[in-house]
């Protein structure tokens, strides 16, 4: 009967620490998700406070760049584009391509001396500026925190994990191809 008993009390014990393997991994799995996903939400925030700045921008540069009506269409478009996006890699993709835009638009502003002294247009400028220094912090550390999480995906045994959980590795945000080059400024 003692050995019974003790048989029962070991098994117990061997049960509750596999149990406790897999719901600590999954716990962590979890946690770490929402850590990608409040680093995606920064993320967000800081994209969703650049397309509030573009309107006003392209207002401004519209009043002294008459003329150049196909780069503030596009900057508008990418930005239509960006308001549409409904998944990650849809939101990435039409952000990268806003990026592009607006540093065409900042090639032009070169050219007109007086809308580069316009105090309107400067503000909205280092507001740009600004939001872009934000946003790029945000991506890096978005771009952190999946990297820890994909990491912690493909070792063993959590790779073996995951796939049972049904937990996916997370989108990288990646900058554009076309950000490998910078604008030309001609006059």
């Amino acid at each position: 009967m003692k050995k019974s008993v003790i048989v029962i009390i070991i098994v117990a014990i061997v049960l509750i620490l596999i149990g406790n393997f897999f719901v600590s991994r999954y716990n962590t799995m979890k946690r770490m998700n929402v850590e990608v996903n409040n680093g995606w939400a920064e993320v967000e925030n800081q994209l969703t406070r650049r397309y509030d700045l573009i309107p006003n921008l392209v207002e401004t540069v519209k009043g002294y760049a008459k003329h150049e009506n196909d780069v503030l269409t596009q900057v508008t478009e990418m930005r239509s584009r960006v308001g549409s996006a409904q998944t990650i890699q849809d939101k990435v993709d039409s952000n990268n391509q806003l990026t592009s835009a607006l540093g065409r638009l900042m090639v032009v502003v070169e050219k007109y001396p007086d809308l580069k002294a316009n105090q309107n247009f400067i503000a909205l400028q280092d507001e740009l500026a600004g939001t872009e220094n934000r946003l790029s912090v945000a991506r890096k550390r978005y771009n952190d925190v999946v990297t820890s999480f994909n990491s912690y995906l493909v070792v063993f045994p959590n790779n073996i994990l995951a796939g049972w959980y049904n937990i996916e590795q997370a989108t990288f945000f990646q900058a554009p191809e076309a950000a490998a080059q910078a604008p030309k400024v001609e006059f």
